[in-house]
């Protein structure tokens, strides 16, 4: 199975949360216009990442011949549940310029949580999940 591009998807995954640090530690309340948009960008990458992998990846694991990479496919997708629930909740709360210029330290508070555990959770997938895909 080709999994190159969810690998983009994460790579572009990245670059937006790198982008927002650099507009966080330059003045959330300053960037704020900044701030939304790029969440609402990263938040498009997400949804139709995780669209994908619901869709496609996931079914073809547990269609499959391999039963470990089906049980690793489930317990990733069940994983999958809260954090995209954490984030697309932190995503209506915060791509809004006017919601993130209003509450600069909320604003941070929970970026650094939720991107932390998106992070998190990617560089897992990078590591151990997608590895074992390729090897079919």
């Amino acid at each position: 199975m080709n999994i190159d591009k969810f690998k983009q998807q994460h790579i572009e995954i990245i670059g937006c949360v790198t982008a927002l640090r650099q507009r966080a530690r330059d003045g959330i309340s300053e960037n704020a216009a900044e701030i939304s948009k790029l969440i609402f960008s990263m938040s498009s990458i997400i949804k139709l990442h995780l669209t994908v992998e619901d869709t496609i990846l996931y079914p073809a694991l547990q269609s499959g011949n391999n039963s470990a990479l089906a049980i690793m496919g489930k317990r990733f997708q069940d994983e999958m549940c809260g954090i995209a629930s954490a984030y697309l909740e932190f995503a209506r709360t915060w791509n809004n310029a006017d919601k993130v210029s209003r509450n600069p330290e909320g604003f941070r508070s929970e970026a650094n949580k939720v991107l932390k555990i998106l992070h998190d959770r990617m560089k897992k997938e990078n590591t151990d999940f997608y590895p074992a895909i390729e090897a079919l």
